[in-house]
């Protein structure tokens, strides 16, 4: 797979050539190939390395681009063609690129100042930029190449023991999930299946299509839903293997999935290190292991403490990656912000986790949203799956609040399951079910959480929105407060008293 560009196209033209990519049509390939050239002869028209917005819709006209940007050297950003103006000028304010591909809202006027030139990393293959961090309103890009996206596609073959691997994609391309899922089926001459929404499984799926040998991709949120359809569940379990990743899942959704034999793969891993590093095999998932598996052969773990010294196993800590895939670093870099360089031999990431005795590595939650109240440390996940599995909810988010007495108080913002379900029916159900300095003081009933397409939770904006309602609080009857000083389950007391 590690080969020159022209190695790739060779490929490429012999994956057109075995019709390997399917969205509903079998015309797709000869499309692509169309397309393709006239990319290519757009780009024999303007200067060399010319930087590239890529924002298609169409996946085909995606593809095109995308390939057409690798063929010339020519430094792609991955964009979401969803951005709305101000996350377009954030981009702009950044960089300005010589080309667009795809419709993106009016053009930000050109600002008085210069804008910073991107600078090409020294890399034997093109840069291709994707968006991460986009959900917190901040956007930034790992940088990665041919080559690191490559050393996934070898490790994920090798782990999973395929020459060949056929994915059916229904998460975006401009996405990581959904870009690994091409590059796979391109580099090992598999099908590559896409449909716009997962939701179109399978009333939309050709009843000549056979899943038995497909990898697909989801997120926890998209598979709660398909598990509420009897069908779509049913079709689920037809899958070779069912990859879930992209934010953490709950032991509920797990405990379905096997009562529907689901073949499920949890995966863990990020954009920086070009999807997933650790993967659980679908057998251990069905034979009871909640973890999120093994190491992948092209990546190297450690649990460690933030200043890098390594843990024993069971010992919880930051989790930290070496991998032939992990990206060269952020665009745009932030001077002063030590997270934007990547260390040569480990990448921190913001998890925390450790490794059983069994060797799999258990994630207990992201550093960054763990809740410290009354010097008890808390993290979301645990409060969030507490409160799943009262069944009272349809989603769940727990967050902080300032708080004068504890620091920081634990908020739950949730979906009701029905709407007779009150707060204080979801406090009492927790009693006995959680540490009482881990219960929620705080209880806010809303229509839907604000995800995005992938199911990530945008906390930040969650954050926000909380805020200015405990503001109006006095005025407001919408969130229900435990007692001063107690939570549901008994007397909340600082550590150390």
């Amino acid at each position: 797979m590690d080969r020159p560009l022209s190695a790739l196209f060779t490929r490429f033209s012999s994956w057109l050539d075995a019709d390997g990519l399917q969205v509903g049509d079998r015309r797709a390939c000869p499309i692509l190939h169309q397309q393709f050239e006239a990319k290519l002869a757009e780009l024999d028209a303007v200067a060399p390395q010319t930087v590239i917005f890529l924002a298609e819709r169409d996946p085909v006209a995606f593809l095109a681009g995308l390939l057409a940007a690798i063929a010339r050297n020519c430094p792609v950003f991955l964009c979401n063609p969803h951005w709305q103006p101000p996350e377009w000028q954030q981009l702009f304010n950044a960089i300005r690129p010589d080309l667009i591909w795809g419709d993106i809202p009016a053009i930000p006027a050109h600002s008085p100042s210069p804008f910073p030139k991107f600078t090409l990393p020294r890399t034997e293959t093109p840069c291709i930029l994707i968006p991460t961090g986009g959900s917190s309103g901040k956007i930034r890009f790992a940088i990665h190449t041919v080559r690191t996206l490559t050393a996934s596609v070898r490790g994920f073959c090798e782990y999973f023991d395929r020459d060949r691997v056929n994915s059916f994609c229904v998460l975006p391309l401009y996405h990581v999930s959904g870009l690994m899922q091409f590059w796979r089926s391109l580099l090992t001459g598999g099908n590559l299946a896409i449909f716009p929404s997962y939701k179109a499984i399978p009333q939309q799926i050709p009843p000549n299509f056979n899943p038995s040998n497909y990898f697909i991709s989801l997120v926890p949120t998209q598979l709660q839903r398909l598990f509420s359809l009897p069908q779509a569940a049913a079709y689920l379990a037809r899958f070779e293997v069912v990859l879930l990743g992209g934010a953490p899942a709950w032991s509920d959704l797990f405990a379905t999935a096997r009562t529907l034999n689901i073949p499920l793969a949890p995966t863990y891993g990020m954009t920086e290190t070009a999807s997933g590093v650790v993967t659980l095999k679908p057998e251990d998932f069905l034979a009871g292991n909640n973890s999120s598996g093994r190491v992948l052969p092209h990546a190297r773990l450690k649990i460690c403490t933030p200043t890098g010294e390594r843990l024993k196993p069971g010992e919880i800590g930051v989790v930290a990656i070496a991998a032939k895939s992990l990206a060269l670093g952020y665009f745009p870099e932030s001077e002063g912000n030590a997270s934007n360089q990547f260390d040569l031999n480990f990448f921190n990431s913001d998890d925390l986790g450790y490794i059983d005795a069994r060797g799999y590595l258990q994630i207990v939650g992201r550093n960054s949203d763990k809740i410290i109240t009354g010097g008890e440390n808390v993290f979301p996940a645990e409060v969030e799956a507490a409160i799943r599995a009262t069944g009272l909810v349809k989603d769940v988010c727990a967050i902080a609040l300032s708080d004068r007495d504890w620091g920081e108080a634990i908020a739950a913002v949730y979906v009701p399951g029905s709407r007779d379900i009150s707060s204080e029916q979801l406090s009492r159900a927790l009693e006995g079910n959680l540490a009482p300095f881990k219960c929620p003081k705080y209880w806010w009933a809303i229509e839907q959480l604000p995800r995005n397409d992938r199911g990530k939770l945008n906390r930040e904006q969650l954050q926000q929105q909380l805020s200015e309602k405990m503001q109006k609080l006095t005025a407001s009857a919408t969130i229900f407060q435990a007692p001063r000083g107690e939570t549901p389950g008994g007397k909340l007391a600082p550590k150390d008293s």
